[in-house]
């Protein structure tokens, strides 16, 4: 029991599905990020090339056409397509159908989305002005949506459980997480739950100018340093990852491999750009995530930080880990391996909780990639990946208009056959 008399929660992680850029699939994925492989490279979009913004996580040798039937595939946007070949990954894993079968409300979608389809809706816009608007395709007025993804996975797949997006920021990621546990308490079977983003587009690379804490530094390796007195900001990616939750006694009955367990969540908000305020409202989600969750500061074993890349948020951060978790917020060890990929704004959380996952079940905490010279009073794990009896995680983000949240996993006990 926690101090505020709230239960632990016994929602449980069943499934995994990733498309990240540094793989198109969990073990890729988890183990590039154990090997603190940095992928980011100078972007290669056509339509970029002009712009500030120089380096970036791409996805590549991703094919749309492989794994999506035509008819979804010419009314969604890249950022839909990457949510459903990710949902897709994380039913298998779970043991699950990828329809609803006989019971299509017993299954339930919740996305998180920043910016929606902005590679689509550009396409479209083009041919309005270029063409006319005759030329535009239907499928203008619900590509680009945020809540596109959650609509067509549930529609793909016959799902008719509880659905929603959360359109929090990138925090959004933790809260849709926290939103599908919520859904699985009140008595929904399983929930497909995730986020992927696709900004790269030009269209949408001109609008991500407006944030002054994007990086344009031209080095792949000196693009995303937090943390360091070299930060310069954070570079964008694309991707994003989708997890199966389900009610543990259910999984347990079903002999599905219990791989985490969704223990607590808060989120708060501290505004735009007050990256000195985020201090607090970081360090009173990291309470309240440990306070739902029925864990003491000392059992987490370790933090996957949010890890900007700006100088005050950076400080921030590590303050107010210090300001919930005492004198073990210096001691843990905390990463982010989110340095050699990129933040993939929604995405990029569930990337962490994937991470957070695998690292938990292999006893290794991965690096953070392409930094060397911590500036902080935070244990940073860099250049290789380190060994550690793991049970808890803390993961961590911060979103560019104020969102912060807090998430803690445990591990999960694994097959109950």
């Amino acid at each position: 029991m926690s101090g505020s008399g709230i239960r632990p929660r016994h929602t449980a992680v069943t499934g995994i599905g990733v498309v990240a850029p540094n793989g198109l699939n969990a073990d890729t994925y988890w183990k590039s990020v154990k090997d603190g492989t940095s992928v980011l490279d100078r972007i290669t979009r056509e339509g970029c090339e002009h712009l500030p913004l120089r380096v970036a996580g791409e996805v590549r040798g991703f094919d749309a056409s492989a794994l999506i039937e035509e008819t979804f595939l010419v009314q969604t946007d890249k950022f839909t397509h990457f949510a459903l070949a990710a949902a897709d990954a994380a039913l298998q894993d779970a043991g699950l159908s990828s329809t609803a079968a006989d019971s299509p409300y017993s299954v339930g979608v919740v996305t998180a989305a920043g910016s929606g389809g902005g590679e689509f809706g550009q396409r479209e816009l083009q041919k309005l002005w270029g063409q006319g608007s005759r030329f535009v395709g239907p499928y203008q007025s619900i590509a680009w949506f945020y809540a596109a993804s959650t609509g067509q996975i549930s529609i793909r797949s016959g799902f008719k459980g509880p659905c929603g997006v959360v359109a929090s920021d990138e925090a959004g990621g933790l809260d849709a997480v926290a939103h599908a546990a919520r859904a699985v308490d009140r008595g929904t079977d399983v929930i497909v739950v995730g986020a992927a983003e696709a900004p790269l587009a030009p269209y949408s690379g001109v609008c991500q100018l407006g944030y002054p804490e994007l990086s344009t530094v031209e080095d792949p390796t000196r693009a995303y340093r937090p943390f360091t007195p070299a930060a310069c900001g954070f570079v964008p990616a694309e991707g994003g990852a989708v997890l199966i939750v389900e009610d543990l006694e259910r999984a347990q009955r079903r002999a599905a491999v219990v791989r985490a367990i969704v223990a607590g969540h808060s989120a708060t908000f501290t505004g735009a750009s007050h990256w000195e305020q985020s201090r607090e409202g970081l360090a009173h989600a990291i309470r309240g995530a440990l306070d739902e969750a029925g864990c003491a500061p000392e059992e987490i074993d370790v933090v996957f930080a949010d890890a900007l890349g700006v100088p005050e948020a950076d400080r921030a951060e590590a303050l107010a880990l210090a300001d919930a978790l005492g004198p073990h917020g210096s001691r843990v060890p905390v990463t982010a391996p989110k340095t050699g990929i990129g933040r993939s704004y929604c995405g990029a959380p569930l990337l962490d909780i994937v991470a957070a996952v695998q690292a938990m079940e292999h006893g290794q905490i991965p690096p953070t990639p392409n930094v060397f010279d911590v500036c902080h009073d935070i244990d940073l794990v860099t250049a290789t990946a380190r060994p550690a009896e793991l049970h808890t995680a803390l993961i961590l983000s911060r979103g560019l208009m104020g969102s912060n949240a807090a998430l803690v996993l445990r591990h999960g006990p694994g097959s109950a056959v």
